[in-house]
């Protein structure tokens, strides 16, 4: 009979190999992706002399290709569920690349709404969240540590790109440096080829399992094919009742299958093979997941702010153009250390209990950097704002994977990546023009690094309450059934494993039965 890990279509992650190179080629579509967004606001006020735009018009564009990269970040999961995540990241590289060589025409500011913001950003998502979701499927035991190095591309790009596109609009103007980023971005094709599907080790896998199987059975003759049919059935059924129920790995089931239930089942699996079922989005019922969600809103209304505003508060400051690009780059090769020493430590034994904690430390820090920021009146002053909120940006941003992956598992991780990043879409949309409408209508930068402060604060409050209530919940039903099984907390267990030894216990009871 096959295994537990042949019954759930899984092999297990090789936690290095080509894990490596799939944590490269995601760090490099960070650098292409996130890095380049971040890096837009090195255009900002060439945008604004050139089309004699506000502020709050010129934020557009900004928000455009965050908003579009997370809003469109299900169909970068659909693609590449349906086909491969190297068929998503390589189309949606040709699409980025192709927005912002138009981009390098355009003539007027809708134009630039349209190529950069839209066309760009759908590019973009179809790259990022397959590309992030490829490093789940190669990693278990060190997971925590190949996010932070594939994540830490943000930073190391926002470092490099910074200073260097400010020295190509000096040379070639703001179109010349556009046309050769889109030289840069189309890398992105490159990295996608060499994402090789995970799905072709399960099929080796797989392969080699059905001709196992058939040997048993010459063998011993004591297994036959409606065991195997009738132990598929009941894995399946197992993990049904253990996602919609909330049930323990040490509970079992409590009927068999009915027989005409095959032919249902053998559809549902036709269909969620060509495209996503409603199966595959049961997580989307968590508590747990609902709390992050929440959370996840107040985060993306603040954590764009400082990165789009961040360089024309030092100009306005008195900072000179090299030094206002120069807080870019310190930003972003902190945000380096931030995310590979927080992957790095939260891999440890005596911190990975402890994640989600790490992962609402990050974001308050960040929160309180941002009220602080409108006492910063000179680049000297700058320099530790850029570093703390660098460092601790880089932190939060190599968890976020890993916290839904520790409250979803593993199998769902790439459409609760799609549906994360998804929720990003909209603060990601209306949060700069709201700040430039500050900034237009203060004459200040103050109201708008305070309206990032209390979003990113309130998106820690948030997820501390839900935990608390997680804890006491926990604790209560332990005290009411007394020796019974608690629920597995938030962060502790990634719930595959569950859902592995579960089958492994529903098939070991259907063949000795």
């Amino acid at each position: 009979m096959v295994d537990g890990k042949r019954q759930y279509g899984r092999v297990s992650p090789p936690d290095g190999g080509w894990g490596w190179v799939i944590v490269g080629c995601c760090f490099m579509v960070t650098v292409c992706t996130r890095a380049v967004t971040r890096c837009i606001s090195i255009f900002f006020v060439e945008f604004q002399a050139h089309f004699g735009a506000d502020y709050s018009a010129t934020a557009w564009i900004h928000s455009l290709v965050d908003c579009t990269t997370m809003l469109c970040a299900p169909v970068g999961s659909l693609v590449g569920n349906r086909w491969s995540c190297r068929v998503a990241v390589m189309f949606g590289g040709l699409l980025s690349s192709c927005g912002l060589l138009l981009s390098s025409f355009t003539t007027s500011l809708e134009l630039l709404y349209f190529t950069m913001g839209i066309l760009t950003g759908l590019g973009f998502a179809l790259c990022y969240t397959p590309a992030i979701a490829m490093v789940g499927c190669y990693f278990r035991r060190r997971k925590a540590l190949a996010y932070g190095i594939a994540m830490s591309g943000s930073g190391i790009g926002t470092f490099v790109l910074a200073p260097a596109l400010q020295l190509l609009i000096e040379l070639y103007s703001w179109r010349g440096a556009l046309l050769i980023l889109s030289a840069f971005v189309a890398n992105l094709c490159v990295c996608g080829a060499l994402l090789r599907p995970i799905a072709q080790r399960e099929d080796e896998a797989e392969a080699e399992g059905e001709e196992e199987k058939s040997a048993g059975d010459e063998r011993r003759g004591n297994i036959s094919s409606q065991d195997v049919e009738l132990a598929v059935k009941l894995s399946k059924e197992s993990e049904d009742r253990l996602l919609s129920s909330g049930v323990s790995a040490s509970s079992s089931p409590s009927s068999l299958p009915s027989g005409n239930s095959a032919p249902q089942v053998e559809r549902r699996r036709g269909f969620s093979s060509h495209f996503l079922s409603s199966q595959e989005f049961r997580f989307l019922l968590l508590p747990d997941f609902l709390g992050l969600s929440v959370s996840f809103l107040f985060l993306a209304s603040g954590c764009s702010l400082p990165f789009v505003y961040l360089v024309p508060y030092a100009l306005s400051a008195g900072v000179s153009h090299q030094h206002a690009a120069f807080l870019m780059s310190i930003l972003g090769v902190i945000d380096i250390m931030g995310n590979i020493t927080f992957g790095w430590l939260t891999d440890r034994r005596w911190l990975k209990p402890y994640r989600l904690a790490c992962y609402i430390l990050s974001v308050g820090m960040e929160g309180l950097c941002c009220l602080f920021t409108p006492l910063l009146r000179s680049f000297p002053l700058l320099v530790p704002f850029a570093v703390l909120y660098g460092y601790f940006d880089g932190a939060y941003v190599a968890l976020i994977p890993v916290v839904t992956s520790d409250v979803v598992g593993a199998p769902y991780l790439s459409s609760a990546l799609g549906v994360v990043y998804f929720l990003h879409a909209i603060p990601y949309l209306i949060s700069p023009p709201i700040g430039g409408w500050l900034v237009d209508v203060t004459g200040s930068y103050t109201a708008t690094f305070f309206l990032s402060g209390v979003a990113l604060l309130a998106s820690a409050l948030v997820l501390s309450a839900v935990t608390g209530i997680r804890h006491c919940r926990r604790h209560l039903t332990a005290a009411t059934k007394g020796s019974g099984h608690e629920p597995l907390p938030l962060g502790q267990s990634d719930l595959s494993d569950c859902f592995i030894a579960f089958n492994k216990q529903a098939v070991g009871q259907a063949i000795a039965s």
